[in-house]
């Protein structure tokens, strides 16, 4: 897979894999990842990886992006790519009505029923690809097609943490309450930020995650729990 190099200000080189997101772009993103993280040219700052591309971060007093992206296309020629493979988790959601205003408008999008639009969800094959946008949130790969909706034309304001969202082939997992654009088919009461500054979040990148459903007695009682709150 052939990437195409942009200069990002004076400091860093944004390498992207593909215009659109696959598993195959994904991987190609962590690999290099890695590659540099494993050796890193001098006057790296940071990598941050992303979904099909790759920002890499430099100091322009030690380096400059010509020198970066020579390094990088050395890189390739050797880059290994495979799928990453994490730990399963498994993560509980209850698709109440009055915990999913848009599950309704997903089924009347997609022509299917709401119990078809559960069940879709709920054979998905999902696995953590990023984080980004905010603490905990870890963007999920493996939205069933025939459940693919775009996002909304206007975002919602004060959408409840727990929210489980989707938006193209995209499901994520709300920590805080704030607006969104995508659409809201249920809500969970497991925590996915632990409070444990050693592992903050539920997940890693590459780890698969199962959807279990509960009802709305579950899901209160789960919620009054303290680990939850």
């Amino acid at each position: 897979m052939d990437p195409y190099f942009k200069a990002v200000a004076d400091h860093a080189l944004l390498v992207t894999f593909a215009d659109q997101i696959s598993d195959e772009a994904h991987a190609s993103v962590i690999a290099l990842d890695k590659a540099i993280t494993s050796n890193p040219p001098d006057g790296i700052i940071e990598t941050v990886p992303a979904l099909v591309n790759l920002l890499i971060a430099f100091d322009p007093i030690v380096t400059d992006h010509s020198m970066i992206e020579r390094k990088v296309r050395t890189l390739l020629e050797n880059l290994a790519t495979q799928r990453i493979e994490g730990i399963q988790r498994r993560v509980q959601i209850c698709y109440e009505t009055s915990l999913a205003p848009d599950l309704e408008a997903v089924a009347s999008t997609t022509g299917l029923s709401i119990d078809a639009v559960i069940n879709a969800h709920l054979t998905g094959d999902f696995q953590v690809l990023m984080y980004g946008f905010a603490p905990g949130y870890a963007y999920l790969s493996g939205v069933s097609e025939n459940i693919h909706v775009p996002r909304k034309t206007a975002a919602v304001r004060d959408v409840p943490a727990g929210s489980v969202i989707i938006a193209g082939p995209q499901c994520l997992i709300t920590t805080l309450t704030m607006p969104t654009g995508w659409s809201i088919i249920g809500r969970s009461p497991s925590p996915i930020l632990t409070g444990d500054p050693a592992h903050p979040f539920l997940f890693d990148v590459g780890d698969r995650v199962a959807f279990e459903r509960i009802d709305l007695k579950t899901f209160e009682n789960l919620v009054r729990e303290p680990a939850y709150g």
